[in-house]
């Protein structure tokens, strides 16, 4: 896992990045300047490396764009069984306050016997003051490292390469993708980028998008129970949001709603399970048949004897094409091989039925190409010598322009129709950067065919060049300009592990139809409704959380919440303040001026108002404590809730006293003085085991319970004279407690 030696962050472009043999130092850096980083390779040969006394071992410092580095090393791994290995900022204990450089770099374990194995890993990241180092805590097995039949560890030397290269560094946090470019980025998940890639190439297909957006749905439908829904909501999102998009709908409509999920399937894997699943769901509705207008092309495998008059052909559809790279230098190469005629002969006869075996030709030719044509190029083979995946990094050229009908028509079937010309143009080209373990995909998309390129690499969106979306992906390697030029360098070559591995054509005769014109007219009213009225709650909560330091939460409790939930929602204590009414109050607004809100809302004059604050209690329960004074009532809402809230939250939890008189309007509360205790009361039926909140009383503190009987069966609703217990709440957890309360004993004596 790729980190800095301290902690472990999982990211997905952090996963590491499996290389064999010379690679490029990173080249995914935004906004990079035409001019080329400054970069450098430093090596350091490690003797005596067994007998390294200590858990860490540093290398001299380096200079590379004017900073200085050094390589960090862990010989017996940093708390794992793998030998770790970081770049360090040399000098990051004297660097000024807030400093901060990024670099892209790999790091490298030399194979002294065979250097194609060497190990080599790669990475970026924006150096600082908590971060001043980076790299692989899990770099390569111990037991590899330290195995001298592998060539790692030579007459106790090892060999380690560091590729170091400075580039500009571009404020992630004050990039604005939508005002540079137009466009928004999609949000990772951790292990999604393929697929942010795929959605992005999908989106800007303008006819798809469309045929997407005419997709039958309701407005009950849930996007995470729905495809169609989550992809409308997604496509919608992205051509009318200012930010960058979440995907988790979306994939929770497919079920991957786990990491995993992401790590069993590739890009070519979601590209048909979504494109069947739509095509399944357009079946029986206006956009019937829009993936295979799109995408389905055919072609025949055919197989034809030679020496009999036998022929056999079967026709099969795609949706995309793989492509073989090793060995072909590009597009045309791969269409050749593609067609390539094989000669069934010898122990490999072609059981021709009635003629036997026979000499025969095998090949495919294409009846048809699709209007829109994916290429899938085939960057990952199974090596058999070292039983194991590895990417093909070879250099590999694809055209701006691709025309298949090249050479005659060569790729055609003789019963092909030949009036359609197989002319297209690119329009996306999907990368993936670095190893066949681990990387990072983004996409170069033309969404209007013109000539400006746009880079979608996750949450962001940048403006490239042609160069950029073209040349620097063919793969291959690259020569980095000499450091002392004029001397006799061995140059330095590295093989670039950033490489096209899907390319999207579009048909030119088809150009038109496919980049037409998506506006709201396309989206379903309840879908624009339903979006807009999401965006207007996002927006409504992100300017609450921008104000949230200028307001308090006020939370009013009544008699009526009480009734609302003791023996519903409570059965021990008073009430649950989360279900009681909120008010966002301004801090700096005077109590007065709050009360005459809390006057509006439910037609309770001013002066028949009472507040009380509530105390939490040992037992963990609250009770309303003491009512407000004058002097707190005079007081900003903001400097009460300082005053009464120790735990300086934001909230202020209140109760609202309202006495009734005969006629049930509201009278001025009562006087209180010290010796006026505010009781609540609750009745418990244990025949019907209801529980139910009857009201509350002031009761002298020396009074007591005897005096007050009559008032009780009153509000029970029993008769004068009936016999009733009473029960003091004592305490919740473990278990529920409550004490039998002696009558003859006064309240204070007895310590309700």
């Amino acid at each position: 896992m790729l980190v800095p030696h301290q902690e472990l962050p999982a990211a997905d472009a952090a996963q590491p990045m499996e290389v064999v043999a010379q690679t490029e130092p990173v080249s995914t850096a935004e906004n990079q300047p035409p001019e080329d980083p400054q970069t450098s390779r430093f090596t350091w040969t490690i003797e005596n490396f067994t007998r390294i006394n200590g858990k860490k071992h540093y290398s001299d410092s380096f200079v590379v764009g004017g900073f200085k580095w050094r390589v960090l090393i862990f010989p017996k791994g940093n708390n794992v069984d793998h030998f770790s290995m970081y770049l360090d900022v040399a000098d990051s204990a004297n660097l000024p306050y807030g400093w901060s450089r990024y670099a892209q770099f790999s790091l490298a374990i030399v194979n002294q016997i065979h250097p194609k194995y060497t190990v080599r890993k790669d990475t970026q990241h924006q150096f600082n003051a908590r971060e001043s180092d980076w790299g692989f805590t899990s770099f390569m097995p111990l037991s590899e490292l330290y195995d001298p039949s592998r060539g790692y560890l030579v007459n106790d030397t090892v060999v380690v390469e560091a590729e170091v290269a400075v580039r500009r560094m571009v404020d992630y946090w004050t990039y604005d993708s939508k005002k540079e470019t137009g466009y928004v980025g999609l949000k990772n998940q951790g292990a999604t980028c393929y697929m942010n890639s795929l959605l992005q190439t999908l989106y800007h297909i303008p006819y798809f998008r469309k045929a997407v957006y005419h997709m039958p749905t309701t407005e009950n439908d849930m996007p995470s129970g729905s495809i169609p829904l989550a992809l409308q909501s997604l496509f919608y999102k992205l051509q009318y949001s200012d930010n960058s998009v979440a995907t988790k709908e979306l994939t929770k409509s497919f079920g991957w709603d786990t990491y995993d999920s992401f790590m069993q399937h590739d890009v070519q894997e979601l590209n048909r399970v979504l494109c069947e699943k739509l095509e399944d769901k357009m079946k029986g509705t206006v956009v019937e048949g829009t993936i295979e207008q799109l995408f389905e092309g055919h072609h025949i495998n055919y197989i034809e004897c030679i020496n009999v008059d036998y022929k056999s052909n079967r026709k099969e559809s795609f949706y995309d094409l793989q492509l073989d790279v090793k060995g072909c230098r590009d597009v045309y190469a791969s269409f050749d091989k593609y067609v390539e005629v094989e000669r069934l002969e010898g122990d490999n006869k072609y059981h021709a039925e009635q003629y036997g075996l026979q000499d025969a030709k095998k090949g495919v030719l294409f009846l048809d190409f699709p209007p829109v044509l994916q290429l899938q190029l085939k960057r990952f083979e199974y090596d058999y010598m070292r039983d194991t995946m590895v990417k093909i990094n070879d250099r590999y050229e694809f055209p701006l322009q691709l025309d298949l009908d090249r050479d005659d028509g060569k790729y055609l079937a003789p019963d092909a129709d030949r009036s359609i010309r197989n002319l297209y143009t690119l329009h996306s080209v999907l990368v993936h950067s670095g190893g066949v373990h681990g990387g990072h995909y983004y996409a170069f998309i033309r969404p209007t065919l013109s000539d400006q390129w746009y880079k979608f690499d996750d949450e962001r969106v940048t403006k490239e060049d042609i160069k950029k979306a073209l040349e620097e992906q063919y793969g291959g390697e690259e020569e980095l300009p000499q450091v002392n030029p004029g001397f006799n360098n061995t140059p330095f070559k590295f093989t670039k592990y950033s490489n096209a591995y899907m390319l999207v054509y579009i048909r030119e005769s088809d150009k038109d139809k496919i980049m037409c014109n998506v506006d709201e007219k396309d989206i379903a009213e309840h879908l624009r409704i339903r979006l807009k009225k999401e965006q207007e709650e996002k927006e409504h909560k992100k300017k609450e959380k921008a104000e949230a330091h200028l307001y308090t939460i006020i939370k009013v409790a009544r008699d009526e919440d009480l009734k609302e939930q003791i023996g519903k929602n409570i059965y021990f204590d008073l009430v649950d303040h989360e279900k009681v009414r909120s008010f966002r109050i301004q801090k700096q607004l005077p109590f007065t001026s709050f009360k005459e809100e809390v006057a509006k809302e439910y037609g309770i004059p001013v002066q028949f108002q009472r507040f009380w604050l509530w105390a939490k209690r040992q037992n963990h329960t609250y009770r309303p404590n003491r009512p407000l004074g004058p002097h707190e009532e005079s007081q900003s809402v903001g400097q009460l809730r300082e005053v009464s809230n120790k735990a300086h939250n934001a909230e202020l939890k209140l109760f609202l006293e309202v006495e009734t008189g005969l006629d049930l309007r509201p009278i001025r509360p009562p006087e209180k003085s010290k010796e006026d205790i505010l009781l609540f009361f609750k009745l418990y039926n244990p025949e019907k085991e209801e529980l139910c909140f009857v009201g509350r009383l002031f009761v002298k503190a020396l009074g007591k319970p005897s005096e007050i009987l009559t008032k009780l069966n009153e509000m029970a609703g029993f008769a004068p004279n009936e016999e009733i217990e009473l029960y003091e709440e004592i305490k919740f957890e473990p278990n529920v407690m409550c004490e039998h309360i002696d009558k003859k004993l006064t309240f204070r004596s007895s310590q309700v």
